[in-house]
């Protein structure tokens, strides 16, 4: 089972005000903030997501074929979601709808927070993950 998830903050203070917007929305609230040291945490129905500058003090950077899934509650959830992610600094990376990769029961839409990490929201209307 996966406890948390970490991903590297470049600007820390866009990156909050991003994760703010978009995780509240899904029932996750923000536990910490520690702007001296980069760290911010948020947490809720069983997950955790955290934000850091790395150790190394080398920049962070978004893995190639990295994605982390946020499931939501319905359509409407992904499309203001997604719209939350663009709205603070994120990039649009495909927008809401069905794909047809896929099937027509799997509603997803996907972005970029701040320091390039690729996001999905979306809706699996079978019960999968």
């Amino acid at each position: 089972m996966l406890g948390y998830v970490t991903l590297g903050a470049r600007d820390f203070a866009r990156s909050l005000e991003f994760y703010d917007a978009v995780l509240v929305p899904l029932g996750l609230a923000r536990e910490f903030s520690a702007p001296e040291t980069g760290w911010a945490s948020w947490s809720g129905a069983g997950a955790r997501l955290m934000i850091c500058q790395p150790f190394d003090g080398q920049p962070p950077s978004a893995g190639n074929g990295v994605m982390l899934g946020f499931r939501c509650a319905d359509e409407a959830a992904v499309d203001r979601i997604h719209a939350l992610a663009l709205a603070r600094g994120g990039s649009d990376e495909g927008g809401p709808g069905t794909r047809e990769a896929y099937g027509p029961d799997f509603y997803v839409a996907y972005a970029r927070d701040p320091a390039g990490n690729k996001l999905s929201f979306y809706v699996d209307r079978t019960g999968g993950a």
